[in-house]
């Protein structure tokens, strides 16, 4: 949780560093910026789970050497992925600006955000794998330092580029680029101290078909439903953008307040991720269901303390992020929808992170689609009673979204794990 709780702070910095520059198009471009790689990112991070959940599951069964193969594995896929981001720069560019149809203003400062950001991409797909790789052995003493370091550089290279030498949204993007390079290294660094580098590892157990279909399936399962999810996201945002500039700016920086909340979430998924997995991999049933008993009961706590946070600060925090006074009376407008969404998303944050460590991820892809079907069905239907498109009506979608999401996972979760148990 330590780890994730930093993650907000590089968009929140973002957000605030661009919002004091005093331009909304500025800060619409961030917005559509971070959606777009998020898209990415957040997509191709199906490298993170199923690395997580392949090592948990190989740790917990003790076997050592599937541990280093799964890493080594990890990191090739990571270069293939990264370098073919590159590659495609340009029509990833036309087609997302071409769905988000934002301003002229918007979209040009976004375009020089993306030219820039997309080079990151090999180093933050390998720092992935290298994440994965320490949750899933249990080590997340280790993941702070690494997850930490890397923020934290991301923070003072945004500071320094952009309020420093004032290079705009491209510094933005180029501290992105400067903050993954470094935290790779710190991270390989961080595996040899701990003697844990794939060394010794041959090419020809990398590429062990059986192991490579399972890694590439777990990777396809997770990688459409992250898509899934963050389509829904950027539907958000494209419907915002379609509304106006100040709409646009004040859902982003609503959604730094969904990001908050996830972030703290995200702890107890991630913890789901590595103990549900171990126990999965050493055939402890009993230990594996009190597991998921116990993360559900936390998340859904920590999700009312922070819908209570966001409920009584949100307004300050509107105040400290913008200094747009129709941004933030805008964002001041949906704050009670956007405090909502921890307390409502609990479940669905934790069962992804059993559904991952247990490698349910077939299952958790097709609920997802479904979720998202609903979410869309809602927001159009409201469409279609109002006879007007509505920011109301679209942060009410979101929530059922996330409603959605955690109720299904929860009612397919006890077939999944007897069924699991009776096969291993």
């Amino acid at each position: 949780m330590l780890a994730h709780l930093t993650e907000p702070l590089i968009g929140l910095v973002d957000t605030a560093v661009i919002g004091r520059l005093g331009e909304v198009h500025l800060l619409g471009a961030v917005a559509i910026g971070a959606v777009l790689f998020d898209m990415l990112f957040w997509g191709l991070g199906s490298l993170r789970m199923s690395t997580a959940g392949l090592t948990a599951q190989a740790h917990g069964a003790g076997d050592d050497r599937e541990v280093a193969r799964a890493l080594a594995r990890a990191f090739l896929l990571a270069a293939a992925l990264g370098c073919a981001l590159i590659a495609l720069q340009r029509p990833i560019m036309a087609a997302t600006f071409a769905l988000m149809d934002a301003s002229p203003a918007v979209t040009a400062a976004a375009r020089d955000y993306v030219a820039v950001r997309i080079w990151s991409g090999p180093f933050a797909l390998a720092n992935y794998a290298v994440l994965g790789s320490l949750i899933g052995r249990g080590r997340t003493d280790l993941g702070l330092v690494v997850q930490v370091g890397l923020n934290l550089t991301k923070v003072a290279a945004t500071l320094l580029f952009v309020s420093g030498l004032r290079w705009g949204v491209a510094g933005a993007a180029f501290a992105t680029l400067v903050a993954e390079a470094l935290g790779l290294a710190g991270g390989i660094w961080v595996l040899r101290r701990a003697g844990a580098l794939p060394r010794g590892v041959s090419w020809t157990e990398i590429m062990d078909a059986a192991a490579l279909r399972r890694m590439l399936a777990v990777n396809r399962d997770v990688a459409i439903r992250t898509v899934a999810l963050l389509s829904a996201f950027a539907f958000f945002t494209s419907q915002g953008a379609r509304a106006g500039d100040v709409t646009l700016a004040a859902n982003a920086v609503l959604y730094n307040l969904f990001l908050f909340g996830s972030y703290f979430l995200d702890g107890f998924a991630t913890a789901a991720e590595q103990l549900c997995g171990q126990a999965l991999g050493a055939r402890d049933e009993g230990g594996f269901r009190r597991v998921v008993r116990l993360t559900l009961n936390l998340s859904v706590a920590v999700g009312a303390a922070v819908w209570l946070g966001a409920w009584f600060g949100g307004a300050r925090f509107i105040d400290a992020v913008s200094t747009s006074a129709a941004v933030r009376d805008a964002a001041k407008a949906f704050l009670p929808y956007a405090a909502l969404t921890p307390l409502v998303g609990a479940a669905a944050f934790t069962f992804d992170g059993v559904y991952v460590g247990a490698t349910w991820t077939a299952a958790m892809r097709n609920l997802m689609l479904a979720a998202l079907a609903i979410y869309l069905g809602v927001y159009y239907g409201a469409h279609a009673m109002s006879g007007a498109w509505s920011n109301e009506g679209l942060w009410l979608a979101f929530l059922v979204f996330l409603a959605v999401r955690g109720l299904g996972q929860g009612l397919l979760y006890r077939r999944l794990a007897r069924s699991s148990f009776a096969t291993v």
